[in-house]
C-alpha cells in the first residue's frame, strides 16, 4: 500500500467559485459553532462557582444539559468536515491560512452583533489587515 502526499489537482482547484465557497463553509460554520458555544457557557455561568457549589459533575452536568453547548458542538463538527472536504480538493497553503484568518474577522462580527461583546478599534484594524493578507494570499 502506497500512501501519496501530493494533492490531486480536481475540479475545486481550477474553479475559484468553489474554493471560495467550500472556504466560506467552513468559516461560516465554525463562526456559528463558536458563538453557539460561548453563548452556552455564558447562560451556564461561571463554572468554577458550579464546582465549587455542585462538585466536577454539576459542572459537567451543567454543561451537558445546554441544548447551545450541544448545537455549538454540531456545528464545530460540521466546520471540520467541512474542512476536511477543503483539504481533499484544495491546497493546505491556502485552506488554512484563509480559513483560520476570516474565522477571526467573522468571530468578531458575530461576537459584536450576537454576544454584545465590545470590540474595540484595534480588533476592527486586524481584520481589515487579515482581510486584505486573504486577498494577497488567494492571488
Amino acid at each position: 500500500m502506497t500512501i501519496s502526499l501530493s494533492a490531486t489537482p480536481l475540479a475545486a482547484v481550477q474553479n475559484p467559485w468553489l474554493a471560495t465557497a467550500m472556504i466560506a463553509a467552513v468559516v461560516l460554520l465554525s463562526t456559528t459553532g463558536e458563538v453557539l458555544t460561548a453563548a452556552a457557557m455564558k447562560s451556564i455561568g461561571d463554572l468554577d462557582v458550579i464546582r465549587a457549589r455542585s462538585g466536577l459533575k454539576g459542572a459537567i452536568r451543567a454543561v451537558i444539559t445546554c441544548p447551545l453547548f450541544f448545537a455549538g458542538v454540531f456545528f464545530l463538527a460540521l466546520a471540520f468536515f467541512s474542512l476536511l472536504l477543503a483539504l481533499n480538493h484544495l491546497n493546505l497553503s491556502l485552506v488554512a491560512p484563509a480559513s483560520a484568518s476570516l474565522t477571526l474577522v467573522t468571530n468578531a462580527i458575530a461576537g459584536k452583533i450576537f454576544l454584545k461583546e465590545n470590540v474595540d478599534r484595534r480588533r476592527w484594524a486586524s481584520a481589515v489587515l487579515v482581510c486584505i493578507g486573504v486577498y494577497l494570499l488567494a492571488h
